[in-house]
């Protein structure tokens, strides 16, 4: 099996492999041995944050599976509690400790928080890390269109990424268009609708004529459509056969029938309607 990942271009001239593992409620205790399998089966690109709380485990994890630190690709995100400036500078300063890092390759805004209306301050922070190089690019998470303009307007660093909901059930084309537009790479998060969109008999039938599973098949639509996904599984045999969807494609067809599954169906929060700091 082919388990050479593809990296995406960035908009400030660095790249980001197109499939990484996620450690979204991965519980603390059970992070260090599922990244390391992780690594150790091939991923280079791990996406955590710090309400994760779980930062310390990836740290133990890439400690210990001993690859050259730029052969690694590392994102965090700030946490919702402090999107005030010098909060988000303590908080980042925090999970590089946490993580046993000297920098990071990539951090988010995990929300943008409308209600709170300090995303704009928080991104001067993040501009800041990216302008010091303890960041190598900077992005959004959950951010709409609305947001991202505000962004543009009154920053000064256009987002790298953006890292929003989407599965076959919710495409989230909205999204992915005004980030198309600006150059801003789209990651997926929940991509696989977080498992409740694997029973759909339309991927079962794609599956079976690829001789994949349900999850790869849609795991090769995101990549086709130029996505950035990292599913999450704690299952180590599940965690290697993530790797195993670059050796096939999906025709025209397939495509256009995973697309039309759209429901405009979240799974997780509204942009606009997650205000909760923590506090």
């Amino acid at each position: 099996m082919s388990t050479e990942i593809p990296s995406l271009p960035l908009n400030n001239g660095t790249s980001i492999p197109q499939l990484g593992y996620g450690v979204f409620k991965v519980p603390p205790e059970e992070t260090r041995e599922l990244v390391l399998t992780a690594l150790e089966a091939g991923y280079r690109h791990i996406d955590t944050a710090q309400m994760y709380r779980n930062e310390r485990g990836v740290g133990e994890a890439i400690a210990a599976a001993g690859l050259p630190r730029d052969e690694l690709f590392v994102t965090t995100k700030l946490n919702n509690a402090f999107h005030e400036h010098d909060a988000a500078l303590e908080a980042f300063d925090r999970s590089l400790e946490e993580l046993g890092l000297d920098h990071v390759d990539l951090f988010l805004i995990h929300w943008p928080l409308p209600a709170v209306g300090r995303f704009v301050e928080a991104w001067g922070a993040l501009e800041e890390l990216y302008r010091s190089g303890r960041t190598r690019a900077i992005g959004t998470s959950n951010f709409q269109p609305h947001h991202l303009r505000r962004i543009l307007a009154e920053g000064t660093v256009v987002p790298a990424v953006n890292q929003v909901e989407i599965h076959p059930w919710f495409g989230n084309e909205e999204v992915r268009a005004f980030d198309a537009e600006h150059d801003i790479v789209t990651e997926a998060w929940s991509p696989l609708g977080r498992g409740r969109v694997l029973e759909d008999p339309t991927l079962a039938r794609i599956a079976a004529e690829h001789g994949r599973t349900p999850a790869q098949v849609v795991l090769r639509w995101h990549v086709q459509r130029g996505d950035v996904v990292f599913p999450k599984s704690a299952t180590p045999s599940r965690i290697r056969e993530n790797l195993e969807i670059f050796d096939f494609e999906l025709s025209g067809g397939d495509m256009a029938s995973i697309t039309g599954l759209d429901r405009g169906e979240r799974i997780g929060s509204h942009p606009d309607e997650m205000n909760n700091t923590g506090r």
